[in-house]
């Protein structure tokens, strides 16, 4: 049998190899690298995927939630809350950011238990950072409920989540920031990385727009301090040419988890990703909680199927995490930290090799 990869970055890309090679052709023309047209015409594109206000590029999904987090002028006990069982970044930003991370435990979604989040939220609390993980949508509504009438920024993470909507609208635009990524392991990906953070403020925008470029209103003056944050020219173009397919691989991915529910939905070792029929969900992983998910793990790579984890030590638990995390304890977080395998839902994945994945968990559940 063949390797069944979690991701073909290779057939990805080569896909796209004529439109590339077309498009970089065009930029060495006008050699305009930095902030150049096709950087605009992204941002504008991007905007118009969203139907949002404004967007704009920056050089990656941390580049969005620090820039948001910095422009909130944080203090030392101006707290941000977020969970802990996502990437690095969503904590880091707020730390490099100036502020206090305050961790809150997940719901059997995976994402943020509003349950929880009501009893951390306190006079000194700030900002919010949900994460859309995996590409489904966390319950935005029923955190925008908690803080009606209070002055909380909340941040949308939707590194994991672009294209993906609550009630047709798009997950990234309820907050006060949404935050994407454009990393080559996403959704809509570029040949590097890449980021973009979207708002409603004109105004906010302006300042985004010099907070990604040093603080530069323009070459010769800058007005506050701030670093080089920006989405270069070659990887804006990239991504718009992929950008016109992102909803074919959406709905591919989301094929691809159909066909996963139904051949394991009767695995009682197992417990699935919940559709939500309100929300709309793009399966940027397919993540299953798992009984003895190590020996399944070892299992499936032994028959050439690569899976992986996300993530297998929550941010509380980083060697890092546990000197500003000494006290806390996140039940579920770390419970799921260890159950947690995500199997591959890239969408050049054909229906016969979800089949053999499938075959080859009913087989060792059954051994």
């Amino acid at each position: 049998m063949k390797n069944i990869n979690f991701l073909n970055l290779v057939r990805e890309n080569l896909f796209f190899k004529r439109e590339i090679i077309k498009s970089t052709s065009k930029i060495l023309k006008h050699s305009n690298f930095i902030l150049g047209p096709e950087l605009e015409k992204f941002e504008n594109n991007f905007k118009n995927f969203l139907n949002c206000n404004h967007a704009v590029g920056v050089s990656s999904g941390t580049s969005a939630l620090y820039i948001a987090l910095k422009y909130l002028n944080l203090r030392k006990n101006d707290e941000v809350i977020t969970v802990s069982n996502s990437y690095l970044s969503t904590v880091s930003s707020i730390v490099l950011a100036g502020g206090k991370p305050i961790l809150v435990d997940v719901d059997e979604t995976l994402n943020i238990s509003v349950k929880e989040l009501k009893k951390k939220i306190n006079k000194n609390t700030k900002a919010i950072i949900v994460v859309h993980l995996t590409g489904a949508p966390c319950d935005i509504k029923g955190v925008l409920k908690l803080i009606q009438n209070k002055k909380i920024c909340l941040i949308e993470d939707c590194a994991q989540a672009v294209g993906a909507k609550i009630n047709n609208k798009s997950v990234g635009t309820f907050g006060d920031f949404g935050c994407f990524s454009f990393h080559p392991l996403k959704n809509l990906s570029g040949l590097g990385d890449g980021g973009a953070i979207v708002c409603k403020s004109k105004k906010i925008k302006e300042w985004i727009l010099k907070a990604r470029n040093n603080g530069h209103p323009h070459r010769d003056e800058f007005d506050f301090w701030s670093f080089n944050m920006r989405l270069d020219t070659i990887q804006a173009s990239f991504l718009n040419l992929k950008l016109k397919y992102l909803k074919k691989i959406n709905e591919k991915r989301n094929l691809n988890a159909k066909i996963y529910i139904k051949e394991l939905s009767h695995i009682k070792y197992l417990k699935l990703p919940k559709i939500n029929k309100k929300n709309y969900n793009v399966f940027h992983l397919f993540i299953i909680l798992a009984k003895k998910r190590d020996e399944l793990k070892k299992f499936l790579q032994k028959n050439k199927v690569e899976t992986k984890i996300h993530y297998p030590k929550p941010i509380h638990l980083q060697k890092a995490g546990k000197i500003s995390f000494k006290k806390t304890k996140l039940r579920n977080t770390e419970k799921f930290s260890k159950e947690m395998l995500s199997l591959p839902i890239n969408q050049f994945l054909t229906k016969n090799e979800i089949l053999i994945i499938c075959k080859l968990i009913k087989k060792f559940y059954n051994r």
